[in-house]
């Protein structure tokens, strides 16, 4: 059996106690079989990965004590993910791999081609917790509510350049290499493309890099994940 990893909100002291609810451990008893002096791994995605031993875990709940931290802390590269919902699953699929890949931050955007008119952040922010435990990661990257590109665009820190994913630019992929290190947002568009409107604004804002994902179109789940892995390659921590 693979180690258990679970996320745990709470601040982590030695010896503390660290109290469960019942989906956590329903997790533990009912689906890992784990009982009272089985050992799991925790994290609260700030103080790193710790060794907790489980006290009790049954239908009403459960509590932990901490033992010793075991991993440090891991923080991702300062890179940011921007985009267009699309259906459940596809933007859920999204979310998961952010997180697997080391977005800090994970803004759904709202574009005038966007068919999504909300989100579920919720669950959204669900599966980055279920992804930072299923990759070994130790920090859960914020899933922001759903905001108008737009509005988004109008306070933007232009010390935080833009890689803007341009499906126009179809043909060899680009290196990134050249680029500046720094914080960077990740842009994907949705499935119906950008609007010239957003096409102008992108092109007129300074910091913002324009480039290809290669020479055939990929589908808005697809991109996602190829310029995650772009950046990550060339100005991350891989």
């Amino acid at each position: 059996m693979g180690k258990i990893r679970l996320y745990i909100d709470q601040p982590f002291v030695p010896g503390q106690a660290l109290l469960l609810g019942p989906e956590q451990a329903h997790y533990l008893s009912g689906v890992m079989r784990q009982g009272p002096g089985a050992e799991i791994a925790v994290f609260n995605g700030r103080d790193g990965e710790w060794t907790a031993r489980i006290e009790r875990a049954d239908r009403r709940g459960g509590a932990l004590s901490l033992i010793a931290r075991s991993a440090p802390q891991r923080d991702p590269p300062d890179l940011w993910l921007l985009f267009a919902p699309l259906k459940k699953a596809r933007t859920d699929f999204i979310v998961e791999k952010a997180a697997e890949l080391g977005a800090a931050r994970i803004l759904p955007v709202q574009t005038d081609h966007t068919n999504a008119e909300r989100i579920a952040q919720g669950r959204l922010q669900a599966h980055a917790v279920e992804a930072a435990e299923q990759c070994g990661g130790t920090f859960v990257p914020q899933v922001a509510e759903l905001t108008p590109l737009a509005r988004l665009l109008e306070g933007w820190d232009s010390a935080r350049r833009i890689l803007w994913a341009d499906e126009a630019l179809v043909g060899p992929a680009q290196t990134l290499a050249g680029l500046p290190s720094g914080p960077w947002a990740v842009l994907i568009g949705p499935e119906g493309g950008w609007s010239e409107a957003e096409r102008a604004r992108l092109a007129g804002m300074a910091g913002v890099a324009r480039i290809s994902l290669g020479p055939r179109i990929l589908r808005a789940d697809t991109a996602a994940v190829a310029a995650l892995t772009l950046w990550q390659a060339a100005l991350g921590d891989w």
